[in-house]
């Protein structure tokens, strides 16, 4: 989940996990130039001199970054991110078992399937994905047009994807086996396991879509989608196995990125484009719920027997295109919103922190609920999800769910940004540092 948007633009991720892709222009946000040194150390710590801080630190950020650059695109992906995040901490539950030991999974959809369209706002993996195929494609003309080779440019951006995952994957197997040892029992760390790594598919599938770039970039997006409709046909009009719909993980997540492949193009440039996918794929997704029996939820419930998302069904592809054709009607908005220097500081930081957050909300999630286990069953954290006062509970635990992350953000961040050097020889994708005569011209470029 990010590149100058000259040559291409970060992932996400989750994913470029949309996580953020490989940069090119300089070192990190937070370093893009030096602060200047405070008259007095002791106003930093007056929550005035704090604040004018924080504003010149994004004044910098906004001062730093390429004038070329499409906010947002950053702030697309950035709202993607976070509305993953927030979905898995308020439809995912981690209920203790009778014993007051072992944690099993629950969803409050599951027990108040009146909350689907909790699950609308949440489930944005279609804009990740339309931003990534966007970012990639764009990147890639602008790779071959600079000489660089399919590998070279392949490498760079899956490095950035993968290198954080390795952190992830030696923590839980060390906490996999401490476990085993502890004597808990083997159900609780599979649940654990599964939704500590259930991210990992996403990159997976986002990586494969990478290195096809080559090939997708001028695919239509009809040709996808009319997979999904064939093989949804098959499974649920003709008694198909359930194992064909696997096929759609692929066919699914195409239709977004190559939805962004065809704005690359410029193809989506006019409102009618976003009008059109806004208003087709929203009516097509209420029709395909009310009369042909898909579920109203857009993300998967415990117990159901068909899951809008694992496989990605006809009703989540086209429920996909309507969050595609609104993200294309805000990037007006949006292009505005983040000329404010504290919003756009703001993005860049999530921007290049995607893969972190994306690859340990979850561990976030489990780390409080576990921690907390022997206090007692917290409303809202240990207990079954099936009224609405377990709901404001989780709001009220949002916060020290935050901040587990924020933890976690800050243990594991180096991995992603290339090291603990990488503060003086990476490269961020978002800003770049500007000696005093790039800084003067980057001005002149926004005030022509």
């Amino acid at each position: 989940m990010a590149e100058s948007m000259s040559a291409s633009v970060p992932v996400p991720v989750p994913a470029s996990a949309s996580a953020p892709a490989p940069a090119s222009e300089s070192a990190s946000s937070a370093s893009a130039s030096k602060p200047e040194p405070s008259a007095d150390p002791g106003t930093a710590r007056h929550p005035r001199g704090a604040w004018k801080g924080i504003r010149e630190g994004a004044a910098r950020v906004d001062a730093a970054t390429p004038a070329e650059r499409d906010r947002a695109v950053d702030a697309l992906r950035a709202f993607a991110i976070l509305g993953v995040v927030l979905g898995h901490w308020l439809v995912t539950a981690l209920v203790a078992d009778g014993d007051g030991v072992g944690l099993h999974t629950a969803s409050p959809l599951q027990h108040m399937p009146w909350l689907a369209p909790i699950s609308w706002i949440f489930q944005t993996l279609a804009v990740f994905f339309l931003v990534g195929g966007h970012v990639a494609t764009r990147g890639y003309a602008s790779a071959r047009a600079r000489g660089t080779t399919y590998g070279q440019w392949l490498r760079s951006r899956l490095s950035r994807l993968f290198k954080p995952v390795a952190a992830v994957l030696t923590l839980w197997t060390v906490a996999s086996v401490l476990l085993l040892v502890s004597g808990t029992d083997t159900a609780t760390i599979h649940t654990l396991l599964k939704l500590a790594l259930s991210p990992l598919w996403f990159l997976l599938v986002f990586a494969a879509l990478t290195a096809a770039t080559p090939l997708l970039r001028r695919l239509h997006p009809l040709w996808p989608l009319a997979v999904v409709l064939h093989v949804d046909l098959l499974r649920f009009g003709f008694g198909a196995p359930d194992r064909l719909g696997w096929v759609n993980v692929a066919a699914g997540w195409l239709v977004p990125y190559t939805l962004g492949a065809a704005w690359t193009r410029g193809e989506l440039e006019r409102r009618r484009a976003g009008w059109i996918l806004m208003a087709g794929g929203a009516v097509s997704t209420a029709a395909l719920v009310a009369w042909a029996g898909y579920p109203a939820s857009m993300v998967g419930v415990p117990g159901a027997g068909i899951s809008n998302l694992n496989p990605p069904t006809l009703a989540a592809v086209t429920f996909g295109l309507a969050q595609c054709g609104l993200a294309l009607l805000l990037r007006e908005p949006l292009r505005g919103a983040m000329r404010r220097p504290l919003a756009w500081a703001a993005v860049a930081v999530v921007n290049l922190s995607a893969m972190t957050i994306f690859l340990w909300h979850q561990t976030a999630l489990m780390a409080t609920t576990a921690t907390l286990l022997p206090t007692g069953h917290l409303a809202g954290l240990h207990t079954v999800p099936d009224h609405l006062g377990w709901v404001a509970a989780r709001l009220a635990w949002l916060p020290v769910l935050a901040l587990a992350l924020a933890v976690c953000w800050a243990a594991f961040r180096v991995y992603e940004q290339g090291g603990r050097s990488g503060r003086r020889r990476g490269r961020s994708r978002i800003v770049r540092a500007h000696r005093p005569s790039d800084r003067a011209a980057a001005t002149g470029v926004r005030r022509a």
